[in-house]
């Protein structure tokens, strides 16, 4: 016979002793991971030719963080650089700790260059209830172009992946590089100016090197062993352009997206948009003899669109050929520049991994919103100086509000100190006028659909209240698949397609998927399409949610949510750290 516990108040008291015991454990394995960021200008040479970027302890890309389930990361970032400049933890959810999140004029001002006061500031928080791949970036201007680097967040020691252990890893990010006279500022500056679309990149770059040189100079080699499994850590960091990415002969078992796990998919070809991750497993057991191109390659969704760039890396065996000269190179046979069936196949067949004791889907909403957003016109600004102003400036839009950032206080500081004048919190919950939003034809024959406002409005939460957000792609001015990204949350896909979001549910040809949907933070709604989302606003301060086109963020194309404080002390965000830097 087993031996009793004795009475239910001492089996209650056991528990609450196991609990506490378990909790202190916790505790123990947590680590405080400190980093310090030095931001200066870097000269580096791609392409033949040198160029002066902005980056990060003298590394391009930037260091990489690792940090564990648990932990508390300090990260000193010292302003060296000629830029006001700030940092966005991309992806970490912050909790209570929204001063820290990094997005300039919304959680924070800026660090300013020197060395005098407002010069540096240390960002604070943990990432307790994570784990994946998350990133780092610039979150001011065209500069996150060349500052950010990958964020790592392990599981506790001791505790397993949900899937098989890979032997090894490699971390993969992506961008765009650009071979301009001026710097990066200059490019995002001249097409504020002129009311339009700024500079195309000349290339893409995988690890900061575009490898278009066929004798593999400025090209990222892997070394894989025969027979093992690998994570892939893909984060696409560019700053216009979704990415196809393919390795010749392999293929890819997708077990994360966003830092959260998925049901295992199997695919020879992975979809990420900007500011996306991806966690792959790929097995090395391609034929001997050989070695294999690694390619992330352009994707259009916009019609008639030409610009496309691959980057390449090199994927090597150890036991490959000593002689480099007479090794076959495998290409990828990859999709076409404008293939969004593939894009959409893709995206849309991730499932979320079910797990004992993981939040599932909130099944009570409390807010219903639909966002209708895209590109627009609006006047040209005084500053604007080569801005047509019968044609106007090139604008984008949320509900036909074009987002504009506060010049004087961060909308969090606002929040907080109850400043009037800086924002109104009055977002509206449906667009002004229903119509029909992919309809290009339609569309854009009616001038009075493509004219917006700029404003500051954000739209006030509750604590703990559910929303569900219908995102609704529009044409006007063209369809394009936009990523939007939401800081301080992962929100649940239920659902995502192409067309009138409206017209379908009405039709009943949508379904919800309530069960095991993914979970990202960022989302590429398709071109001309939608996608519902659905958070619990459990976290309070002020929260962007915009596009990651980084040329679509000062058109407008965001929004923000300002959640309220809970109930109790371990619900309401403490005051600013004494370093915040001031405005």
């Amino acid at each position: 016979m087993a031996p009793s516990l004795g009475s239910g108040s001492t089996r209650i008291l056991l528990i609450v002793l196991l609990l506490l015991c378990l909790r202190q454990q916790a505790v123990v394995d947590a680590a405080i991971v400190e980093h310090t960021f030095h931001v200066g200008n870097l000269t580096v040479e791609r392409l033949g030719q040198r160029q002066v970027i902005t980056a990060v302890n003298g590394q391009f890309p930037g260091p990489k963080v690792e940090a564990r389930n648990g932990d508390t990361l300090l990260v000193r970032v010292v302003n060296n650089s000629p830029y006001n400049i700030t940092i966005h933890w991309h992806g970490v959810l912050q909790r209570l700790s929204a001063w820290a999140d990094g997005p300039a004029m919304v959680t924070q001002c800026p660090i300013l260059p020197g060395s005098g006061a407002g010069s540096s500031y240390t960002y604070r928080f943990n990432v307790t209830g994570q784990e994946g791949t998350l990133w780092w970036h610039a979150h001011v201007s065209f500069l996150r172009a060349t500052v950010y680097g990958a964020l790592l967040i392990r599981p506790r020691p001791g505790v397993p992946y949900p899937f098989p252990a890979p032997h090894a890893e490699h971390t993969l990010l992506l961008g765009e590089w650009w071979n301009a006279s001026a710097t990066l500022v200059d490019v995002e500056r001249q097409a504020f100016l002129t009311g339009g679309q700024p500079a195309n990149s000349v290339a893409l770059t995988i690890n900061g090197m575009p490898g278009l040189s066929h004798a593999h100079k400025e090209m990222h080699h892997l070394r894989v062993a025969r027979g093992n499994t690998y994570l892939l850590r893909l984060v696409n960091a560019a700053l216009n352009y979704q990415l196809f990415f393919k390795v010749a002969a392999h293929n890819f078992t997708v077990v994360a997206v966003d830092a959260c796990y998925t049901d295992p998919y199997h695919t020879d070809v992975i979809v990420i948009a900007p500011g996306q991750t991806v966690d792959a497993l790929m097995h090395a057991g391609a034929a001997p003899g050989r070695r294999y191109y690694v390619a992330a390659q352009v994707y259009q969704s916009i019609a008639n669109a030409t610009y496309s760039a691959t980057a390449r890396a090199l994927l090597r065996y150890d036991d490959d050929a000593k002689d480099a000269a007479k090794t076959i190179i495998m290409s990828p046979r990859m999709p076409a520049l404008n293939d969004s069936a593939t894009a959409q196949r893709f995206y849309g067949s991730l499932t979320g991994l079910l797990r004992d004791g993981k939040p599932t889907v909130p099944q009570r909403v409390d807010t219903r919103m639909v966002v209708t957003y895209g590109l627009a016109i609006a006047p040209c600004l005084p500053a604007q100086t080569l801005c047509n102003r019968t044609r106007g400036s090139l604008a984008a839009s949320m509900n036909n509000v074009s987002f504009q950032l506060p010049a004087t206080m961060s909308l969090l500081e606002a929040s907080r100190s109850r400043s009037s004048g800086v924002y109104t919190r009055d977002f509206p919950d449906r667009p002004p006028v229903m119509f029909d939003f992919t309809n290009a034809a339609a569309v854009n024959r009616n001038m009075s659909l493509m004219v917006t406002s700029k404003g500051t409005r954000v739209k006030a939460l509750r604590y703990n209240e559910t929303v569900e957000v219908v995102l609704q792609n529009t044409a006007v001015l063209g369809t394009e698949n936009h990523p939007l990204h939401l800081h301080g949350f992962n929100f649940y896909v239920l659902a995502q397609g192409t067309g009138n979001y409206y017209y379908l549910i009405r039709k009943k040809k949508i379904r919800k998927n309530l069960v095991n949907p993914q979970q990202r933070n960022t989302i590429a709604v398709p071109a001309g399409g939608w996608a519902v989302i659905r958070f619990t606003a459990d976290n309070p301060g002020v929260w962007l949610m915009h596009c990651h086109l980084e040329a679509h963020l000062p058109f407008g194309l965001a929004m923000a949510f300002d959640v309220q404080d809970g109930p109790t002390p371990d619900a309401m965000l403490p005051p600013p750290p004494n370093d915040y830097p001031p405005c």
